[in-house]
């Protein structure tokens, strides 16, 4: 995301989730607590109404299964769109609070942000991984700073979420999750980012994403990276833009 941070519009209509969604909080989250019995930690932490940003390190494909079964209200957040090509894959991520989003860097990245700021306007909660992707090594990564920026711009507080053993529980490649492994999901004490500054600042987005961080950092323990969780790049212009300075969304 460039420094340029473009003016705020009104967020489009939030997503209205149907009764996929409602019978899947009905059963499937008290199914998957009996059958995978997580340790959770900090429910107290989050507010029960009005909106809250959930911002969590990233292990495994499960994350966004383990953070609405752990939380005690409603959690919206973004998937692949290709997760919602197929009938039966559409109804399960619906079920969970999933919402379909093109992924991608730039105004697709922008797009995204707009339905989520739809969500907490509408006083709901949303969970975001500010790493961008997986951490394929357990470490964890650098923030973007597309959650401070959201959080900067709504105002909503963000409850910092550790993650430990969902790597375990669910690795790259495998089709179905162990029900031999048991998960953590800690929530810390939500967070007030608004001392950094605006969310038109290049320095309060960068100053509040490192907080986020080590927020995260106290709760899941990972080793650090110390950089940015990038796919390697393509050919030389990919090459020259990572390794220059430039914000990350």
């Amino acid at each position: 995301m460039s420094s340029d941070v473009p003016a705020e519009t009104p967020a489009a209509p939030p997503q209205q989730m149907g009764a996929a969604y409602g019978l899947g909080r009905f059963f499937i989250a008290p199914l998957a607590r009996a059958v995978y019995r997580p340790r959770i930690e900090g429910r107290e932490n989050v507010p029960r109404t009005g909106p809250v940003i959930f911002a969590s390190n990233h292990l495994s494909f499960i994350d966004s299964i383990a953070i609405p079964v752990a939380a005690p209200r409603p959690v919206h957040f973004m998937a692949k769109s290709a997760y919602f090509e197929k009938w039966a894959s559409r109804q399960f991520f619906t079920a969970i609070g999933a919402i379909p989003v093109e992924r991608g860097a730039g105004q697709k990245a922008l797009d995204a942000l707009d339905q989520q700021r739809a969500f907490l306007d509408d006083g709901r909660a949303v969970a975001l991984y500010p790493e961008g992707t997986r951490s394929l090594d357990g470490r964890l990564y650098k923030g973007r700073t597309g959650v401070a920026f959201l959080a900067l711009q709504t105002g909503a507080p963000v409850v910092p979420v550790g993650l430990i053993g969902t790597d375990k529980a669910m690795p790259v490649g495998a089709k179905f999750p162990s029900t031999s492994e048991r998960i953590t999901v800690r929530f810390g004490k939500p967070l007030d980012l608004s001392p950094h500054g605006p969310a038109t600042s290049g320095r309060a987005r960068r100053g509040a994403t490192d907080e986020i961080m080590a927020a995260i950092h106290a709760l899941s323990g990972q080793e650090l990276a110390n950089a940015y969780n990038e796919a390697p790049a393509q050919n030389p212009l990919e090459r020259i833009k990572q390794v220059l300075p430039h914000e990350r969304l």
